[in-house]
């Protein structure tokens, strides 16, 4: 992957059906607060999708756009990561999984 065409990490929250994750919560609030903190340390955009339940239960999924891995380094290790860390409480109480995409 070039430097050019950035680095894409996806944040998976997976559940059973009916478990808490306020999807207007995430939206309205979470996401804007990721690209407030961490668009400074190379964040381009963040986006959310929302599989149906039967998807091995996999209730959401944001997509995290970055310059380059120094990007995704520097952003995870900010001071302000605390501060996005600490809004999961907010809207779920499911872990987040992370994972970087790879080109095929």
């Amino acid at each position: 992957m070039s430097q050019q065409s950035g680095v894409t990490i996806y944040v998976t929250y997976l559940g059973e059906p009916g478990a808490r994750f306020d999807r207007a919560y995430y939206v309205d609030h979470h996401l804007p607060l990721v690209m407030r903190h961490w668009s400074q340390y190379g964040l381009r955009s963040v986006a959310a999708f929302f599989p149906t339940v039967a998807q091995a239960g996999t209730l959401a999924i944001c997509e995290c756009r970055f310059c380059d891995m120094a990007s995704v380094d520097a952003a995870f290790a900010s001071p302000e990561a605390a501060e996005v860390m600490a809004d999961l409480p907010h809207f779920t109480d499911l872990a987040a999984h992370r994972s970087r995409a790879m080109p095929l």
